[in-house]
């Protein structure tokens, strides 16, 4: 059983279930369900616009990339301690992005640029993957996604297992890969762009944004 925090065109419905908490609803509508916005690592500044009469958001984010031992990108989040599960639509704008640009669901360990982190990632040439650095400072490795041009996307924590799953446009999703990193205590949970252009800024918009988070 779960918790599912609801966006609606002007305020958060929280469909209370026992035994289960989520991530609140910004009564201001500045943030949306999330507490904070960061740039990481080396990027242009990048920004989070969230809209609160559709319950988008619109992120903005520079950095060469995120992959190798450190990450530059802009990160909305939240942080939560446990399993729990970040779900939510991706869409590029209508021009044509870079191929390497990337949008991104994710757990971090902590906002240092090198930390350890499992992330999904769509790119702007449309290949989605599963992403992860098991300890800080190391090697990202990846598997990549059979659907391409993906547009819902969700990752799941169990543990120190990670979980990331596919699906179209108001399709179902469906589980492509899992991967195993160690993360303690509260961790950064989100949503992110990387511009894949160290001088450069590029953007995508995240909608049907929930989170979920079971309890103990």
């Amino acid at each position: 059983m779960r918790l599912q925090t609801y966006l609606n065109p002007l305020f958060a419905i929280a469909l209370l279930v026992p035994g289960l908490v989520a991530a609140s609803q910004s009564v201001n509508g500045k943030a949306g369900i999330f507490t904070d916005s960061t740039d990481i690592g080396k990027t242009l500044p990048g920004s989070t616009a969230f809209d609160q009469a559709t319950g988008s958001y619109r992120v903005t984010g520079g950095g060469a990339d995120m992959w190798g031992s450190e990450d530059a990108l802009h990160f909305s989040w939240v942080k939560l301690s446990g399993d729990s599960t970040l779900t939510a639509d991706l869409q590029f704008p209508a021009d044509i992005p870079a191929a390497l640009e990337k949008g991104v669901l994710i757990f971090r360990q902590s906002l240092d640029p090198g930390s350890a982190y499992a992330d999904i990632a769509v790119h702007g040439d449309g290949h989605a993957t599963i992403q992860w650095r098991e300890v800080a400072g190391g090697k990202t490795s990846d598997a990549i996604a059979p659907l391409h041009d993906p547009v819902r996307l969700r990752i799941e924590r169990k543990g120190n297992l990670f979980t990331a799953s596919v699906g179209p446009a108001g399709g179902k999703l469906t589980p492509f890969s899992s991967a195993t990193v160690a993360m303690d205590g509260p961790v950064y949970l989100g949503i992110g762009f990387c511009a894949h252009n160290a001088a450069g800024l590029a953007s995508a918009t995240f909608s049907n944004v929930s989170i979920e988070k079971a309890a103990k």
